[in-house]
């Protein structure tokens, strides 16, 4: 199966996303590519923190960019997963991923200037469609905010009922502090550290994304 992870937005949590992905397949035993397709390597980076703890389980992970097809549908002949980690803007490693993957998800945060992307995604989106009709969209909201007070995912899941083609997942990623110890902490996932709550949001977006 192939998964991409791309958005038209930086800094919406999309090499997080990827990464804990990535891990939590390991973390079931699964054989997974991270293929690294933004050139801020922030996934690569996250990877080479990982391999030096040979304890972890196994993620595999190499860097593509400009048009990634050909080396993807061979990857995806060779792993049960490939991940991909597109970088946050239209670009040839994303729309070219989008010809060949079973599913694209985009994180989003619940902010209008993210929002205000999504009909651009749309757009891309319909292109990729008309060579890869198998091609699931689905949107997952990051950074959500952990304050009951503060309504901004439920106004982000109002916004997309404007878009069906787009499949709002349930799971929310919240602003955790152990996303970004995850990282630092050796190039683990959340599914491997003891916050129980992140673990929760990424096994169920996991499941969501299968």
């Amino acid at each position: 199966m192939i998964i991409l992870v791309g958005s038209q937005k930086g800094g919406c949590g999309k090499s997080t996303i990827a990464t804990n992905i990535s891990a939590a397949l390991a973390v079931k035993g699964e054989d997974v590519m991270l293929v690294d397709a933004d050139k801020q390597a922030s996934s690569s980076n996250w990877f080479l923190d990982r391999s030096e703890n040979p304890s972890l389980p196994k993620v595999h992970s190499i860097q593509k960019y400009d048009d990634v097809r050909a080396s993807v549908i061979d990857l995806n002949e060779r792993y049960e997963y490939v991940v991909i980690d597109a970088a946050g803007r239209d670009s040839i490693e994303l729309r070219t991923a989008m010809i060949v993957a079973n599913a694209i998800v985009m994180p989003i945060r619940p902010s209008q200037f993210d929002l205000d992307t999504v009909p651009r995604m749309q757009e891309i989106y319909n292109d990729a469609r008309i060579l890869n009709s198998n091609l699931k969209f689905k949107a997952v909201i990051t950074m959500g905010p952990t304050n009951p007070v503060i309504h901004e995912s439920d106004e982000a899941k109002s916004f997309f009922e404007n878009y069906p083609d787009i499949l709002l997942l349930k799971t929310i990623i919240r602003e955790r502090k152990v996303y970004r110890d995850a990282i630092n902490g050796g190039g683990l996932g959340v599914v491997e550290m003891t916050n129980s709550k992140a673990k929760k949001e990424i096994n169920d977006l996991l499941s969501e994304v299968l």
